[in-house]
């Protein structure tokens, strides 16, 4: 019999949040198709007094039976009791649904879900289900006490304990590694694992489910809801268990009550009853990616509870066995079993059976460059790296972490053409592969880093706390994907990409073009401070000419380019190679040093001026073929004015558009501001970024700042009264805002002159109408109207980098304040990691959010880990490789 491949499902299915233990986690408008009574007139009475009949309920008990359209009351002689009788099972709503026309039609799990055996045969790769109860049972090399398998029915779980104990182990620490839910049916004197599957694809386990509950509760709620709908199927149940060829499928299993049913927790922690040594712990793993940092902390919160995993252990005793178990006994299980190993290290010292030296040559190198840049920043990182190394080879008997890495990146570089599928695409599918394992790999560093830190003391601080100490870890990690820098430079010239103008991606809504020759030049009122787009050859010369008149006078610049992206003049005219059908989506290319973006343009450059091809290009009016005979990049453009104005410096800092700047780019902009001032006391400050608006704005405010530490700050005026909706927080001041004030000292002043600096810079650029206070208060408002989900998490997202950049702006006064009797010798961002995190700063950016209007804890985008992350409108198609 084939598969089939028809799914169709019947009634219409609302999903509820789950209720738990006694209401029923399913409520659809299809009634249940049964036996429908002869007498079914009237408001009910019928049915109810049938319904009482079943219950069998004797006349001396019920005094009085009231019936109604919801379940009979009934009332005792003494009047002592009153009671609902709610056994209308068959009057709820429940969801119907069939794999195929050629299958049966039975009732859904949660209204949609098929129940399916949890484990087929294949799966059992070292045949180890009959000899020793689980499949792919197994010891990790060497003299560990480690142990790994996939699911075992309950017969199965207590043979894998007796075989344990026969082998002398007297405590086991058995951790289950699931975090989809899992039920077990009574079965030829067994409880066999089942788990619910969705009709999409009935091999695959449930993942990302209901956040606000755990594998427990749903588990807890499906086992109450199979006794329901089996009591409206005569007690039987539908199952799956050929799910290939469907022969003789659905089976049928008799249920009769709860006790039939078991749960994870049922099947795992009912044998420990009768040997009190073992434990047992669920630690939900993700399928896919490295797990949270609170599953590290649940993690490390076994080991504090288990003393002979500590440092305070009775040597005299042996170890504890570690037993993992996943579905197969494969992904999770491997990395639990890396985990494990990890922590045995610490507690005992290498293993007996460490890797050979030709062992080490013959695996595969994982040269990732944010591999060498975690590890050079982490305290001992090279014998960290080499312990999570030999930790992976001693439990690679089903998997290897490492090989994952390294074969995902060779089939995504073997993709030559590629293929969009359903908006995703080949190379998109194997990139996400490659980068979830490598994500995998770099927080098993992490993670024993944070071991020898913490596990000496007995860990004070959890995972999740040490993190928020070790923010930089964050910014490190977050430079994983950085394909676009090794991107080729002849995408142009090979008609891949297009180069786009200025005129076409920016709007001069300042007006300033037909005079300065560049959109949305400013100035901040009192200030040799400057803002402004993108400017060509022509513009450049214009805008030093006016800075250098008789009237004005400056005679030193520091001009300082913000761009992340690519830029270069043709034939006069400013250029950025963009993709074709995502013509406004910049193209940020990720670097260690500002030197490598002008390297770049440079190699860029040269390569247009080679090919002397006809190019595509988009200008203000259309698309067109054009000839570049003249190419300079931005830095040319500076070099070549410097002869005309001696006191022209320029510099590359790049600034990520409506995030927060990272510390780096604190020390960088001020460190270039110390130096110019130290030059000349008078020097004068001009920003530019592709449009003078986002990144400009950010970098002027920081310059402000700066500028007032070391002239002088300007009076500050009282503060007005604003009667107007959302006044507060068009004043910013939100309550993740206002936390962070309060713990700074002298706080709501240091507030109060970034909210003074931030009015002074946005008073030139009202047609901009860009205040960042109130864009944050805007731009979140906008959530509520956005036309699709993508477009409200966009809108979430940009709202909290908005939030965060002003949290970064006040802190970055703070540090100024703060570090000025040392002339800033302590840069921004050893201030940040020695003084601020300390202080708990990263703990409050790492749930981040508009608390006064929902849960932060609801979006990722909360999390240091998720924002921090490159994030992009559209997804553009890949060009470079991983390096």
């Amino acid at each position: 019999m084939q598969k089939p491949k028809d799914v169709s499902t019947r009634g219409t299915y609302v999903r509820p949040s789950v209720q738990i233990m006694g209401v029923s986690a399913s409520a659809t408008s299809q009634a249940a198709p049964l036996t429908q009574h002869a007498d079914h007139q009237g408001n009910g009475m019928a049915e109810d007094r049938h319904s009482l009949q079943s219950l069998s309920i004797r006349n001396s008990k019920a005094k009085s039976i009231i019936t109604n359209k919801v379940a009979p009351v009934v009332i005792t002689y003494n009047c002592r009791e009153e009671f609902q009788i709610h056994d209308k099972i068959q009057s709820a709503n429940y969801s119907l649904g069939r794999i195929s026309d050629m299958l049966p039609e039975h009732y859904l799990v949660l209204g949609e879900f098929f129940m399916v055996q949890d484990v087929y045969n294949r799966a059992d790769v070292l045949s180890t289900t009959k000899s020793c109860g689980a499949p792919n049972f197994r010891k990790v090399k060497g003299n560990y006490p480690l142990f790994g398998m996939g699911q075992p029915s309950l017969r199965g779980f207590k043979q894998v304990l007796q075989r344990l104990q026969n082998d002398k182990y007297e405590e086991v620490i058995f951790i289950c590694v699931r975090e989809e839910p899992v039920v077990f049916f009574h079965l030829d004197k067994d409880f066999i694992p089942y788990s619910p599957r969705r009709r999409e694809n009935l091999h695959e386990n449930l993942h990302n489910l209901d956040k606000g509950l755990s594998a427990v509760q749903m588990e807890l709620s499906i086992q109450k809801e199979l006794c329901d709908l089996a009591k409206l199927s005569e007690n039987m149940l539908f199952v799956y268990n050929d799910i290939e060829h469907f022969k003789d499928e659905p089976q049928r299993i008799q249920i009769l009550s709860e006790e039939d049913i078991y749960t994870t927790e049922e099947v795992y922690k009912r044998p420990l009853f009768s040997q009190p040594l073992h434990r047992y712990y669920r630690l939900p793993l993700s399928m896919e990616g490295a797990p949270l940092e609170e599953i590290f902390d649940e993690f490390v919160k076994i080991l504090r509870e288990n003393v002979n995993l500590s440092m305070m252990r009775d040597t005299s005793r042996p170890l504890p066995a570690l037993l993992f178990s996943c579905q197969v006994g494969v992904g999770r299980t491997n990395f639990g079993l890396i985990l494990g190993a990890l922590v045995l290290h610490h507690l005992q010292g290498a293993s007996q059976n460490p890797r050979s030296e030709e062992v080490q040559n013959s695996e595969h190198k994982l040269d990732f460059k944010v591999i060498q840049l975690l590890i050079s920043r982490l305290p001992k990182g090279q014998q960290v790296l080499k312990e999570v190394d030999d930790a992976i080879a001693m439990c690679s008997e089903m998997h290897n972490i490492k090989d994952a890495v390294y074969e995902n990146k060779l089939k995504l570089e073997g993709i030559g053409e590629d293929y969009q599928i359903q908006e995703s695409s080949t190379k998109g599918y194997f990139l996400q592969q490659t980068l979830q394992s490598l994500e995998r790999y770099l927080y098993l560093i992490v993670f024993n880093a944070y071991l020898h830190d913490q596990f000496p003391q007995a860990f004070p601080q959890s995972f999740s706390e040490w993190m928020c100490m070790n923010a930089w870890i964050y910014r490190q990690l977050a430079n994983v994907n950085s394909l676009e820098f090794s991107a080729p430079a002849s995408l142009i010239t090979d008609g891949i990409r297009v180069l786009v103008s200025s005129e076409f991606l920016v709007t001069d809504l300042l007006s300033t073009a037909k005079e300065m020759k560049v959109a949305n030049f400013r100035r901040v009122s009192k200030m040799a401070l400057y803002g402004t787009g993108q400017p060509c050859s022509e513009a450049l010369s214009v805008v030093l000419s006016y800075l250098t008149d008789h009237r004005r006078g400056h005679s030193g610049i520091l001009w300082i380019n913000l761009q992340e992206e690519l830029a270069l003049e043709g034939n006069g005219q400013m250029f950025t190679p963009r993709e074709p059908g995502y013509l406004e989506q910049p193209i940020s290319v990720w670097v260690q040093h500002p030197r490598q973006l002008q390297e770049l343009e440079l190699e860029l450059k040269e390569n247009i001026l080679r090919s002397e091809k006809w190019l595509e290009v988009i200008t203000e009016q259309e698309k067109q073929m054009r000839m570049l005979s003249s190419c300079h990049t931005v830095e040319e453009l500076f070099i070549h004015q410097k002869s005309i104005y001696p006191g022209l410096t320029y510099q590359r800092i790049p600034l990520s558009e409506c995030c927060a700047p990272k510390e780096e780019v604190f020390d960088q902009l001020l460190e270039a501001m110390k130096s110019s001032l130290a030059h000349d006391p008078c020097c004068t400050f001009v920003f530019n970024c592709l449009d003078g608006k986002d990144r400009t704005t950010a970098a002027m405010v920081i310059a402000t700042l700066t500028l007032w530490h070391v002239n002088g700050f300007p009076e500050c005026e009282d503060e007005e009264i604003v009667s107007v909706p959302d006044a507060k927080y068009t004043k910013g001041e939100f309550e993740v805002v206002m936390q962070v004030v309060r713990l700074l000292p002298n706080g709501h002043h240091v507030k109060r002159e970034v909210d003074t600096a931030l009015d002074i810079v946005s008073e030139t650029m009202t047609p901009m109408h860009y205040h960042l206070r109130e864009i944050i208060i805007s731009t979140y408002r906008q959530i509520k109207t956005a036309k699709s989900e993508a477009d409200a998490h966009w809108l979430r997202l940009r709202s909290l980098q908005y939030l965060e950049r002003y949290i970064y702006l006040i802190l970055f006064n703070c540090y100024l304040h703060l570090e000025k009797k040392d002339s800033w010798r302590r840069s921004f961002s050893q201030w940040m990691h020695q003084v601020a995190a300390k202080a708990g700063i990263y703990a409050i950016l790492n749930h981040l959010g508009f608390s006064e209007f929902e849960n932060p804890e609801d979006s990722l985008m909360a999390r240091l880990r998720f924002r921090w992350l490159p994030h992009t409108v559209q997804s553009i198609p890949m060009r470079g490789e991983l390096i």
